[in-house]
């Protein structure tokens, strides 16, 4: 891994970054639509083979955000339905996805576990 390969990740993570956090600023769109929007474009870029090139040139600062993981079950979809035919279309984007969802899983349950909440005085509404 060269220096280039780095800055090329950080510039492609960081503009993809960027962008959504203007839309979140500037429009009425909400994050969570936004991350549907990161998924489905990956999905998108995937479907019409601009993925791949994308991931030669910036590696993970097009692999690690949410356009990521929409090529990654994209391929699984793919994949599934070359080797078990129609019913790959449900099965192949959960066998795909299913280390990373995994993964999220696990860590949010380390860190709530690992949390230290406080139980917090609500008041009582009074009628």
């Amino acid at each position: 891994m060269t220096m280039t390969n780095i800055l090329l990740a950080f510039l492609a993570g960081g503009a993809i970054a960027s962008t959504v956090q203007i839309f979140i600023d500037k429009t009425n769109l909400t994050p969570a639509r936004l991350l549907v929007f990161l998924v489905s474009f990956g999905v998108f870029l995937y479907a019409v083979g601009a993925y791949e090139p994308l991931f030669e040139i910036f590696g993970c600062g097009v692999s690690v955000p949410l356009i990521g993981f929409g090529a990654t079950i994209a391929r699984g979809v793919k994949e599934a339905i070359d080797s078990t035919g129609a019913l790959g279309i449900l099965t192949g984007g959960l066998t795909a996805g299913a280390a990373g969802i995994t993964l999220s899983l696990m860590i949010g349950l380390g860190f709530s576990l690992a949390g230290h909440g406080k139980r917090r005085n609500i008041p009582k509404i009074r009628r």
